[in-house]
């Protein structure tokens, strides 16, 4: 039996149980998730999201207000990354760019927030420039039960 499927210019291999996404498929840009929803799957694209074996993805649940801002911080993060791989080969996709943009606003803004609240978040943290340096003080945010 064959494995491969040529019938498409490429080879690709034949898995029952995958969904293999194809790259000629257009993004539709009103349908992205959320950066949240985007984080615990993975894809921040739900027409390029491949639910192999994960159809419903688990839900983050953060014991106290400062784990719910550093699972906010993350999905930020995640966002604002596979955004920019999406716009590292469409550059010219106007909104993308805005939504890169409106999410790597918002994510300084809730660093700044948590670093006021909480300490230093990176060692390039802004609230580390005050003195004595902070970036040594305990407890760490996973020694306070984050």
């Amino acid at each position: 039996m064959n494995n491969y499927n040529i019938d498409r210019g490429y080879y690709n291999y034949i898995n029952n149980n995958y969904n293999i996404p194809t790259y000629e498929q257009d993004i539709n840009k009103n349908n992205i998730f959320d950066p949240y929803n985007g984080l615990i799957r993975g894809n921040m694209f739900p027409d390029l999201y491949n639910t192999y074996k994960i159809d419903n993805p688990i839900d983050i649940k953060p014991m106290n207000e400062q784990a719910e801002m550093l699972t906010y911080i993350d999905a930020l993060c995640f966002a604002c990354i596979d955004l920019s791989l999406y716009l590292d080969i469409n550059p010219n996709d106007k909104d993308a760019i805005e939504l890169y943009n409106v999410y790597r606003t918002n994510l300084g803004e809730y660093m700044l927030m948590y670093q006021n609240k909480y300490g230093p978040i990176t060692k390039t943290s802004d609230s580390l420039n005050a003195y004595p340096w902070k970036w040594n003080d305990s407890p760490w945010p996973w020694e306070k039960g984050v």
